[in-house]
């Protein structure tokens, strides 16, 4: 868990999926706003957001955050989120891309929620907003804070992904092809983005965690998954002015051990986003200068 401290003193972030109770957007924007930063916590239930920005305040103070009602699906709710975040907070420097559903929290259903689903048996509306959610709210915030982070030569993206097997496991669709997506679109955009002073990496907690996401297997509780602070410490690090050369990188939080020396820490829990170690398997990868 992240301790107070000032590492991002001066710093403005927004996090998406900021709001709820147990959710890891609550505890990134918790380990943010302990590190010195101030936050836009962004949600879409207004009820959820009021409280967990009290108890923000607590945290940090009375300006420590600014709840906004968004929705992350929209073009127009982001832009207008942006903006808000940056003419109220006075900057922007850092985006959590932490929102996210399954097709059960998205309300379709227990028939589209559980593991034994087949991709045929799916709701096509369930398809289309976890896709929504999960992939293009993604995009559209990405795409509306980045010119203002590179007009000012820094600035933090951080995608809220998931494990390579929940990717592709049997009766996964839509999240785990929502999830492979938004790993990807980091991939690319740390790509897009070199040079510029403004990175993009991946943060995943490494399995199963303790959200109203996951229902634990039966007879075992919360305890026995993941918990959301262990996203606290490396998201603290990734947003810092001392990983300016960490770009196009996934971190597993599971495996983040502040008790070891940086260099170990990052041997240990993190690898290139997306997989690129696999190797290129395009039948003509030069064409695209990429020998």
């Amino acid at each position: 868990m992240t301790t107070q401290s000032n590492t991002l003193e001066g710093r403005i972030a927004i996090v998406t999926g900021a709001a709820s109770p147990i959710g890891m957007g609550r505890s990134i924007t918790t380990g943010l706003v302990r590190a010195g930063a101030r936050v836009a916590m962004l949600d879409v239930n207004e009820d959820w957001l009021d409280q967990s920005a009290n108890d923000m305040r607590e945290i940090g103070g009375d300006d420590a955050v600014l709840p906004i009602v968004a929705d992350v699906t929209d073009p127009e709710s982001v832009e207008s989120a942006v903006q808000r975040t940056i003419n109220e907070m006075g900057g922007l420097h850092i985006l959590v891309n932490n929102a996210g559903i399954n097709a059960r929290t998205g309300g379709f259903g227990a028939r589209a929620a559980g593991s034994q689903n087949d991709f045929w048996t799916l709701p096509p509306d369930a398809w289309l907003r976890v896709i929504s959610v999960n992939l293009s709210g993604p995009f559209l915030m990405s795409h509306a804070v980045t010119p203002h982070m590179i007009e000012q030569g820094f600035g933090r993206i951080i995608g809220v992904t998931t494990s390579m097997d929940t990717m592709w496991r049997k009766g996964g669709a839509p999240y785990g092809p929502s999830k492979a997506g938004h790993e990807a679109l980091v991939a690319i955009m740390a790509q897009d983005l070199e040079g510029t002073g403004v990175t993009a990496n991946v943060l995943t907690p490494g399995g199963a965690t303790a959200t109203n996401m996951v229902i634990p297997p039966e007879g075992a509780t919360t305890d026995a998954l993941i918990q959301p602070d262990a996203m606290q410490s490396p998201a603290v690090w990734i947003a810092s002015d001392d990983a300016s050369y960490w770009n196009g990188r996934r971190i597993i939080a599971y495996y983040w051990d502040d008790a070891l020396p940086l260099e170990e820490r990052l041997e240990k829990c993190s690898a290139p986003a997306a997989w690129p170690q696999l190797g290129l398997q395009a039948v003509h990868p030069d064409w695209f200068g990429r020998a």
